[in-house]
Order: structure tokens, then sequence, then C-alpha cells
């Protein structure tokens, strides 16, 4: 397998190929962060074709910065798509999702080694849209909540409390997972 240079250098010397070489390395990992933030797969597939039409729009833009830099660009676009496509579907609203008075802070902090990912994959999905929003972009993306609010159009203090109730939901669900498994 080419690595990122290469393969960039093959795209552009206008390798067809090459193009559909990087579509096939990325796609199942960009998928899986769309998925993240567009929970629904034919939405989240729409967010990925748009996300990769993109990438080869802009790949001349793209500045190559050593091995893995090709891989996150490529997610950072695709995020970046997701958080747009929610955005017109007006799917984030940190005010509606859910009152303070539906997690319990009693629950103990969650071993979140002993769920498997997909699990794991499936609990994040649940998450409100606007909660699971705040926290992929904190957590995956590693944005800082000013960063957040920005890309979001609401409140730093909005982005960090929708983080802190997107970690009770997780840790009491992963809680209630682990009960069940016993």
């Amino acid at each position: 397998m080419d690595t990122e240079q290469q393969l960039l250098q093959r795209i552009d010397k206008g390798e067809g190929k090459a193009q559909r070489e990087l579509y096939q390395r990325y796609a199942p990992t960009a998928m899986a962060v769309a998925m993240r933030y567009v929970a629904d797969s034919d939405s989240a597939r729409d967010v990925l074709q748009e996300a990769f039409v993109k990438v080869f729009t802009h790949l001349s833009d793209f500045s190559y910065r050593g091995e893995g830099s090709l891989r996150a660009w490529v997610m950072r676009i695709v995020s970046h798509e997701a958080i747009d496509w929610l955005k017109q579907q007006r799917r984030f609203s940190p005010e509606r999702d859910i009152p303070d008075d539906a997690v319990d802070d009693g629950d103990e902090p969650p071993d979140v080694g002993s769920v498997p990912m997909e699990v794991l994959q499936r609990m994040i999905a649940s998450l409100p849209d606007g909660y699971r929003q705040v926290f992929c972009l904190y957590v995956f993306e590693q944005h800082s909540h000013k960063e957040i609010a920005s890309l979001l159009g609401i409140k730093e203090n909005s982005s960090a409390s929708q983080f802190l109730r997107a970690k009770r939901l997780l840790a009491k669900a992963i809680n209630n997972y682990k009960r069940q498994q016993l």
C-alpha cells in the first residue's frame, strides 16, 4: 500500500485509480466519524458523499505534513460536513434536549474498558443531537469549548454544559449496561 505522500503524488499526476484508493482507504473510518454526529445511516452516507466531494475538490489546497496528516484532514472535513448537515436540519438545540434532573449524579464513574466498542458507539449515537455533537467535537476532534461554541453558534458555557450532560448520560448508560451483564 502506498504511503499518503505516494498516494497524493499519484493523484496529482491525474491517476483516477489513486483517487479511488484514497476513498477506499478512508471511507470506512470517515463513515464512522459521520455516524458519530448523524445517527441515521442514510444521512451519514449523504454527509460522507458531500465530504469526499470537498476532499477531491480541495485536495490541491491540502498541505502534506507527514504520514497521517491526510487522514486527519479528511476526517476533519467529514466532521465539519456532518456539523453543517445538522445545522441545516436544525438538529442542534441545547436548551431543549434533556432537563438536568434526567441525569442521576449518584451513579459511580463507569469502567469504559469493560464495554465493547460497538456498544459504546451505539450509546454515543443514542445521545441527543446537541450532546452528541459537543461530546464528539470535544473528545474525538479535541476542540476546546471556545472552538465548539464558534463551530456550532452557541455560547462557550453551553458547550461545557452539553459536554457535562453527555458524559453523565453516557456514564448512566454504561453503568446500566454493566448491571445488565451481571
